[in-house]
């Protein structure tokens, strides 16, 4: 469902009626007449879809994490806030960008419409830009030839589904992250697809080496061994980025996680 055109069409047949309203029915109507139907539930709300969809559109948008890939970090139920302007401004429904602002940097956790079906929305960390060489060979992370520096945590548990993964805390200059592995998963890529530029990707028993095209991403999921991501489905194009999420502002089930994003 394509929320953001839904939003645009009600905004443009409640804004359509509230000036008609103005610029003529409310003239003639009597001074202390009724509102019609189509004023109280039509043009009434005008100011407040307005609003939703300027807020929506270019400052933050609220998203549900309805999937494991993002663990540590993210848990499902998670509710998220996104920064839809930090990586520009970018026209709604059609998304193109009209001004620039930044660019997504190694470390950021960055919704994207899904490159398989892009009326899906993804959430992954950045772990390469254009032009880098992003290389994961026995489930060990590397970019243009260096190691990305982790460090060995304690052993993380699934509460859920009671069993433990090795966790790991990640860097990407002076961004930190969990990472979890799992030991006995197997490092080589079962599931690729055929995708756009595969052919700057080498797959081995030991993973994937990929060559990042210029206005593409390459991401991954936290979860290392339980996220389908750039690995097995290919690089994100600079359209279809969302924004940058930032906060964590709800979860029903452990009111704690509120604001504890990193």
């Amino acid at each position: 469902m394509n929320f953001a055109l839904i939003l645009f069409v009600l905004l443009v047949v409640t804004g359509a009626l509230y000036a008609l309203d103005v610029l003529k029915f409310r003239k003639l109507r009597a001074k202390n007449a009724s509102e019609p139907l189509w004023v109280e539930w039509g043009a009434s709300f005008f100011p407040v879809i307005l609003i939703v969809f300027v807020l929506r559109s270019f400052l933050f948008e609220p998203f549900k994490i309805p999937s494991g890939s993002m663990i540590p970090t993210l848990l499902v139920g998670d509710f998220i806030l996104v920064n839809k302007f930090t990586y520009g401004i970018r026209l709604p429904v059609i998304n193109k960008k009209i001004i620039s602002i930044n660019d997504p940097q190694r470390g950021d956790v960055m919704v994207f419409r899904y490159p398989e079906d892009p009326s899906l929305d993804y959430i992954k960390r950045v772990v390469g830009v254009p032009g880098d060489t992003v290389s994961y060979q026995n489930k060990r992370l590397s970019v243009n030839g260096q190691a990305v520096p982790t460090h060995k945590m304690a052993d993380y548990l699934h509460p859920e589904r009671l069993y433990y993964s090795e966790q790991f805390l990640e860097q990407f200059g002076d961004t930190e992250h969990r990472i979890l592995n799992d030991g006995d998963a197997p490092a080589f890529i079962p599931d690729a697809a055929r995708f756009p530029h595969r052919e700057n990707c080498t797959y081995n028993a030991a993973g994937v080496t990929c060559k990042v095209p210029d206005g593409h991403y390459f991401m991954m999921g936290d979860n290392r061994d339980n996220s389908r991501d750039s690995r097995a489905w290919g690089f994100v194009p600079e359209a279809n980025i969302v924004g940058k999420a930032f906060f964590i502002w709800l979860n029903f089930s452990d009111i704690s996680r509120i604001g504890s994003f990193r």
